[in-house]
């Protein structure tokens, strides 16, 4: 991407005060204002400024998370539940969504981060923006939607483990091409894209779409059995995607048969996603760690088992959003994906010690000091 030398004296003044318009930067550039809207155009071909209202494209390398974004309750019993009848326990809640927790994620690991998800104009709606935006995310695309923000409730045993959960995500289920609309430039200038499962079947196709026409890599988190299932007909090698990241279960729900906790029956489910355009998938295990199969050019498939780091498991959720995140993130930075696999371990490794979803230190050093610690026992 070459600016010209009256490009980036625009650029700079964007980043410095992105509010300008194009008569301001004329009188500051000691130009037209034709000459200036010339300027603003071939910035935006060029993936300089991402659509109206010029967004400046960060200097380092940004990533766009579409996804969900929904308020989490969660009930964390104080003794072992007993079904059927009422526990003692505490209740709280956070904003959450897998798309949104990525997104912040990601920004408090130092990616520069925008988030588009849909979000209700209520109070949970407020609270969700307000909390994501102090994360460092950028929400300027965020949808604003009619229908109510989604809901997460979920309850905990003693020990931190889920129990049941149940979630609430309509606004999200009906989540329209329409409406991503106004993020096309953002999406297809990103330098990643994170695609959360939880978007419908015809707008995952539709960002996968956007993402291929501006090759732009794409990570793909299935969330659920469930939304796991229409990525079966998602998935293509006309939209390639850069990696998918399933549990056991995800990954027999998208090649449409259960897939054994062995390695070669993993491996060899891994190998039909292969087929179908992705070039990494990472088989989240559980205690047993992760799988992670990869399409070499050639076409040679290198299959790595990676053994769980050990942790004092205070609340799961959110590991998963943050071992995704932390994959990206590394991957931006050039670790290997074999690299960036155990560092988003090591990062879920240090959510579940928090009984925070997303927990507010985390840290590239933190993982990376984490990771080494790991590594070292």
């Amino acid at each position: 991407m070459g600016l010209t030398e009256r490009e980036r004296e625009i650029v700079d003044l964007l980043r410095a005060e992105p509010l300008l318009d194009a008569a301001a930067l004329a009188e500051r550039t000691g130009s037209t204002r034709a000459a200036v809207s010339v300027h603003l155009s071939n910035l935006t071909r060029k993936g300089a400024i991402l659509g109206r209202g010029y967004l400046v494209r960060p200097e380092t390398r940004s990533v766009v998370v579409v996804g969900g974004a929904n308020m989490d309750i969660k009930a964390h019993s104080s003794r072992a539940v007993e079904l059927h009848t009422s526990n003692p326990g505490a209740t709280t809640s956070t904003p959450g969504g897998v798309g949104r927790n990525i997104a912040e994620n990601l920004a408090r690991l130092g990616s520069p981060t925008h988030l588009v998800a849909p979000i209700g104009r209520d109070a949970f709606g407020e609270e969700v923006l307000a909390a994501t935006r102090a994360a460092g995310v950028v929400v300027d695309h965020v949808v604003a939607t009619t229908e109510a923000t989604g809901t997460y409730l979920a309850v905990l045993d003693a020990s931190g483990e889920l129990v049941v959960a149940v979630s609430s995500m309509r606004a999200t289920d009906l989540l329209t091409v329409a409406q991503l609309l106004r993020s096309r430039d953002l999406i297809g200038h990103a330098d990643l894209v994170v695609l959360d499962g939880n978007v419908p079947a015809e707008a995952a196709t539709w960002v996968l779409d956007q993402a291929a026409a501006g090759g732009v890599p794409v990570v793909v988190d299935p969330v659920s059995v469930a939304k796991a299932r229409p990525l079966a007909n998602v998935l293509s090698p006309e939209r390639p995607v850069l990696a998918l990241t399933p549990n056991l279960d995800e990954l027999g729900a998208i090649v449409g048969e259960p897939v054994a906790q062995a390695r070669p029956a993993i491996a060899r489910a891994a190998r039909q996603l292969h087929e179908r355009g992705v070039e990494h998938v990472w088989v989240r295990r559980g205690v047993r760690g992760s799988l992670l199969s990869s399409r070499e050019p050639g076409g040679r498939v290198a299959v790595t088992v990676m053994p769980a780091p050990g942790a004092e498991v205070v609340d799961v959720t959110g590991a998963g959003d943050s071992m995704t995140a932390a994959f990206v993130h590394a991957l931006l930075r050039g670790d290997s994906p074999v690299d960036a696999a155990r560092f988003g371990q090591a990062a879920a490794a240090l959510t579940v010690a928090s009984d925070r979803t997303v927990r507010p230190d985390l840290t590239a050093r933190l993982v990376d000091a984490e990771l080494r610690t790991a590594q070292g026992s």
